[in-house]
Parts: structure tokens; sequence; C-alpha cells
């Protein structure tokens, strides 16, 4: 365990906490959290190329904290009716088309790198503005109705082009299989 992984710990951890607040309409609290958690996601990887400290753990403990911290705060904001409930499925369907592609590849023992891909950088990055920005309530005080409008089409947009990367990719790496590992 090194600093890196303790930081996607702490951003795992703090999922219950930011749901909680955001269930409970607390958006300014799960705004400022939330935030926190977001900059932990560049803070970890940042510190583990600087100092060389990349590990296993950290390659499947930084994309978990990830995914859970987005599908957390999108369900929780699609609840309470903040976000699209369509935004919302797209979102959480991406990312479970996602978990299960890993797990059926692990299950037929394939070599699989866990590096995510740029578009799914793109996409994260994305779905966290996005977040941020509904949680800060900038299209109200801006008076631009439209924003939020928008940067949900944008999320939708990176989340289907990385879900087909992703897919594209899973189905090359199965064909590369052996079929006697079949």
């Amino acid at each position: 365990m090194n600093l890196p992984n303790l930081i996607s710990l702490s951003r795992l951890l703090s999922v219950p906490l930011i749901v909680s607040l955001i269930l409970s309409h607390q958006l300014f609290l799960a705004l400022i959290i939330f935030a926190l958690a977001g900059l932990s996601d560049a803070l970890d990887g940042f510190l583990a190329r600087i100092f060389k400290c990349r590990t296993t753990l950290g390659a499947y403990l930084d994309p978990l904290a990830d995914k859970a911290l987005l599908i957390g705060v999108y369900a929780s904001l699609g609840h309470i009716g903040l976000i699209e409930l369509w935004v919302v499925v797209l979102v959480i369907f991406r990312d479970v088309l996602i978990i299960g592609g890993i797990l059926l590849l692990f299950v037929f023992n394939a070599s699989i790198k866990m590096e995510p891909l740029m578009i799914s950088k793109i996409n994260t990055v994305v779905q966290l503005i996005y977040a941020l920005l509904i949680l800060s309530q900038v299209d109200v005080f801006l008076g631009i109705s439209s924003l939020n409008l928008y940067f949900g089409y944008l999320v939708a947009l990176t989340t289907v082009l990385s879900g087909v990367t992703y897919v594209t990719l899973g189905f090359k790496i199965f064909n590369k299989m052996d079929t006697a590992d079949l």
C-alpha cells in the first residue's frame, strides 16, 4: 500500500458520504467533497508516475474508485431529479458493460493490461465536470439554462464513444485468444 493507493482508497470510501449528502439535498457540502475526490483522481495518478510507484493494486483500485464515485453521484443526482434519467442509465450501463467485459475476459484467462484509453480519460473528465456543474448549479448562477443540457449531451457522446471503443477492444482481445483456451 503506497500513497497513490491510499488516495484512491479514500476516494472510494468518500462515495457513501457524497451520495448521502446529495440524497439529503446538502449539495454544497457534496460539491466540496466531490471536487476533492475528483482532484484526488488526478493526484494519485500524478504521484504514481512521479514516484514510479505504480502497482497492480493501484491499476485496479483507481478505476474502481472512479467508477464507484461516478455511478454513485450520477445515480443520486438522477434520483433527486438533477440529471436526466437517460444520462444516468447510459453512464451506469457503460461501466457495467466494461466491468462485465473485463470479468468475462478474466474467466477465459485473457491477458489484459489495466490501462485506461485516452477516450476513457476524456470521458471521466467530462463526467466529473458535468457532475460538478450540476452540484454547483452553475447554470442558475450564470443564467445559462441550456448549459447543463449541452454538457449532458457531451457526457452521452463521450460515454458512447468510450463504451464502443472498449467493446471493440474486448472483441479484439477475445478473437486473439487461442481457441484451445475456450
